[in-house]
């Protein structure tokens, strides 16, 4: 289907100024620069260009390459909460230090808070259940925006869904897969995908295949199992072998979700998105009233998920130095009276410091022979989400309950969480903590 032409605005040297790069990937090295009129700062996208000789922006490939972003303008009609803005594009030589040619790229909103593959790696799980599901909403939210744009994205996998400084999902690199395929893609390995393998559905792999709708409907349906799942498909597997799998359509495994049964209509909703069939994918309008619903039925706790992973108590990624024990004044927690601590023996006082370090350092130990996990847990309140305490008590072993407490309470705390668990593991199992010398 043809898309109708919008022309951006061009950017050069003399509009955007202070250059820093924030990473690369497949399609270039992304760029934060600040915009001298505006005022503040934007992504720059700076495209490989492989084929073209560094000495012309005039040169046939680099003309190819001009004209594959120019037909990626059908990006600024993309206006909506729920896909990252396109501002226009960039041509000239970066003022960027080793950089000594030409370039043309996509000035864009810059997103601070990286994307969901990331936040992924940070969790090493699925993130807890109202803000997956609120993820994979909006996800469906934005597509069926541009969907309803005649856009279709080839790209859609964690990488490319941004999230905001309050986790709120922003779409990126939705103009770019034309571009992948136009002129990017130089390697044999590669050349016959315009996306991920992974989320790429069987029939893109022929030839003549012209991407459609269900192409991104495929890879909605991958995504939802990398989101439920915490990591992403075949992850560490040679290219060969998944492209091989996708071909022969060979399902990802759905029991390693945890609390499927929570996700019923979201599992069905998965298995229909990646079906082999183009035809029976659903369009994401369709696909929005499965989201919405269940969404709603967790969104009371989306508050708590978020503050669990913006707002840890005393994060250890503020920046702030520790606190020295002389300089602490409110870390030190009262004598426990109990049968171990009698009047006459004094009790040995630890700042929060101290105490998040005995934590950090003996959590193999803890993990083996810390039996009241679930009186721990609850003893934190409200710093364990309701959600991580009925999995906790869902888990059969002490072990296991003690390994899903440390994933996803202890490894991402600061310091005061780990401080308040060792003064519960005190309260709970004081001739543990006395033995391995707290």
């Amino acid at each position: 289907m043809a898309l109708q032409r919008q022309e951006l605005e061009v950017f050069g040297n003399e509009a955007l100024e202070t250059w820093t790069k924030l990473g690369q990937g497949g399609f270039g090295s992304v760029y934060k620069a600040r915009h001298k009129d505006w005022g503040f700062t934007v992504a720059v996208k700076l495209i490989n260009n492989a084929n073209s000789p560094p000495s012309s922006l005039l040169s046939k490939d680099s003309l190819s390459m001009c004209t594959a972003l120019r037909e990626a303008g059908h990006m600024g009609k993309a206006s909506c909460e729920f896909v990252l803005r396109v501002y226009g594009f960039y041509e000239g030589t970066p003022p960027i230090e080793g950089v000594g040619m030409p370039y043309q790229g996509i000035v864009m909103e810059l997103m601070e808070m990286d994307s969901v593959l990331k936040l992924l790696e940070k969790l090493a799980e699925s993130p807890q259940r109202p803000l997956a599901l609120r993820i994979v909403h909006e996800v469906a939210l934005g597509m069926n925006f541009l969907h309803s744009k005649d856009i279709v994205h080839q790209d859609l996998k964690p990488s490319n869904v941004l999230l905001t400084d309050d986790l709120r999902v922003k779409l990126a690199d939705f103009g770019l897969s034309r571009v992948s395929t136009s002129v990017l893609i130089t390697s044999e390995k590669t050349a016959e995908t315009g996306g991920t393998l992974a989320y790429m559905p069987p029939e893109a792999f022929d030839p003549k295949y012209e991407p459609v709708r269900a192409f991104d409907r495929y890879s909605y349906g991958i995504l939802l199992w990398s989101i439920f799942n915490g990591k992403e498909p075949y992850k560490g597997r040679p290219d060969v072998l998944v492209k091989l799998w996708v071909k022969k359509d060979l399902k990802l495994p759905l029991d390693e979700i945890k609390n499927p049964e929570e996700l019923g209509e979201m599992i069905e909703l998965m298995e229909r998105c990646w079906n082999s069939t183009p035809e029976m994918r659903p369009p994401f309008k369709d696909c929005l009233k499965t989201t919405e619903e269940v969404f709603l039925r967790h969104k009371s706790g989306i508050r708590a998920a978020v503050d669990g992973i913006l707002n840890p108590l005393d994060s250890t990624n503020s920046g702030k130095p520790p606190e020295s024990e002389a300089d602490s004044h409110d870390t030190i927690d009262y004598p426990l009276i109990t049968e171990q601590n009698s009047p006459g023996v004094p009790t040995k006082i630890l700042t929060v410091e101290r105490k998040a370090k005995f934590v950090t350092d003996n959590i193999p130990v803890l993990i083996q022979l810390v039996s009241a996990v679930l009186e721990i847990a609850k003893e934190l309140g409200d710093m364990v989400h309701p959600e991580v305490l009925s999995r906790i008590q869902a888990e059969k072993t002490s072990q296991d309950k003690m390994r899903l407490f440390h994933s996803r309470i202890l490894a991402p705390a600061g310091g005061r969480v780990k401080a308040a668990f060792f003064d519960a593991l005190k309260k709970h199992e004081p001739a543990l903590v006395k033995k391995l010398g707290g």
